[in-house]
């Protein structure tokens, strides 16, 4: 498994684009793989055969540095590796680590990708003692469904290479009336007593390194916060000024692209704040390299809005408008949301006045921008752990808080 990104730890296999027995050329894709960051494809430099396979499409979680698959440089080497099987050397988080496999050591030192001609035989492996269900071949994915349903692999027939079972064995088997075992695999969570009734939500990937990169921010980044409030009726005014101008909706200014131009120009005039911190020194940067929170399905992610200080206001809006919906999608590659100088954080669509941000390590600062509507008004803060819950969902509760202390008659009866 590549890493595709620096903070990359595991990735997922969302899609193989070459079959085993499948040639390859330089440059070919040969999988779609997920990131802690976004899907990437994932090419392969020199010409080749893809000769063994050892993880099924949808397998997750599966260690930087873990064979994923042997290339060889020819054809009729294919079939040398038909039977092989890696040794496990207990790193590999997509099968239980108290249910090692047999299987016998091979002469290829596991690699992202090998490249390799016919091995010679193995020596035989060295014995020692397992369980009846560590002996049966099974795939990460068949042996978690499994799991997940309380069956022992022991009474699944596999069809796939050498008797292996896969994961469409194991639905097939539960179809035609498989019991769980008496002792379920995996037992369920149970409340505590006094607790009320919940359901675990599994954290992505995604916001797994999302928690870890917060926490680090808020133990290790001495946070300080200023405040002020700006008039934006000029602002307004232009904003509608300018979009009225537009033809046949040509572009359409956003307050955010004023925001995100306003910083940048700031970031010119106090070129301190543009910097980083690196130990015995600072990094001072000569652009402006605009981060901006897009809240996506998978949680939050900054997409870069490059050298702004250098772009007028409908160029950095139509670059806000592709790099959103990349996020969204999920196809950001890594220069489009890696390297920011500085981080905008948006919450005032939902109606938020204020709210303290956390910095994006390695960056110096991060401006939290609220609504611009001003009146009288009871000010409440919602405080969130940022491991669970993203600025836009906190903003969102607040929005629905605000809804019923303002209309209490639907909360009343």
């Amino acid at each position: 498994m590549p890493a595709l990104s620096p903070t990359m730890e595991v990735g997922t296999i969302q899609e193989w684009k070459k079959k085993e027995g499948d040639p390859i050329e330089g440059g070919d894709v040969i999988a779609e793989i997920e990131t802690d960051k976004a899907t990437r494809s994932y090419e392969y430099n020199d010409d080749g055969f893809m000769a063994r396979v050892f993880y099924e499409e949808g397998s997750a979680d599966v260690p930087v540095g873990k064979l994923m698959a042997i290339i060889v440089e020819e054809e009729g080497d294919i079939a040398a590796f038909r039977d092989y099987e890696p040794q496990e050397d207990g790193s590999a988080e997509a099968e239980p680590a108290s249910e090692p496999e047999l299987e016998p050591p091979g002469p290829v030192a596991p690699q992202p990708f090998s490249t390799a001609s016919v091995p010679a035989a193995a020596p035989a492996p060295a014995p020692q003692s397992i369980s009846p269900e560590s002996r049966v071949l099974a795939s990460p994915l068949a042996r978690m469904t499994a799991g997940n349903a309380g069956v022992g692999l022991s009474q699944v027939a596999g069809t796939g290479p050498d008797g292996r079972i896969i994961a469409a064995d194991v639905e097939e088997a539960l179809t035609s009336g498989l019991q769980p075992a008496q002792e379920p695999m995996i037992a369920p969570s149970q409340p505590a007593i006094g607790m009320s009734a919940f359901t675990d939500v599994e954290a992505s990937k995604f916001r797994r390194v999302a928690a870890e990169r917060l926490l680090q921010s808020k133990q290790t980044v001495p946070h300080y916060y200023l405040s002020v409030d700006c008039e934006v009726d000029t602002m307004v005014a232009m904003r509608s000024s300018i979009n009225s101008k537009a033809k046949d909706g040509d572009y359409k200014i956003s307050v955010n692209d004023f925001v995100i131009k306003a910083a940048a120009a700031a970031l010119r005039k106090v070129p301190e704040v543009n910097a980083q911190w690196m130990g015995d020194k600072i990094r001072m940067f000569h652009s402006a390299d605009i981060s901006v929170a897009v809240q996506t399905d998978q949680g939050l992610i900054t997409p870069i809005v490059k050298e702004a200080d250098r772009k007028g206001l409908k160029e950095i809006s139509e670059n806000v408008k592709e790099l959103a919906g990349k996020a969204k999608e999920n196809t950001l590659a890594p220069e489009e949301f890696m390297g920011g100088t500085f981080t905008i954080s948006n919450l005032g669509m939902f109606g938020i006045n204020n709210f303290s941000a956390i910095v994006n390590p390695p960056q110096a600062a991060i401006l939290a921008v609220g609504s611009s509507d001003t009146r009288t008004y009871m000010s409440v803060t919602l405080s969130c752990d940022h491991r669970v819950v993203d600025g836009a969902v906190g903003a969102q509760w607040l929005k629905e808080f605000k809804s019923c202390i303002e209309d209490p008659v639907n909360i009343i009866m």
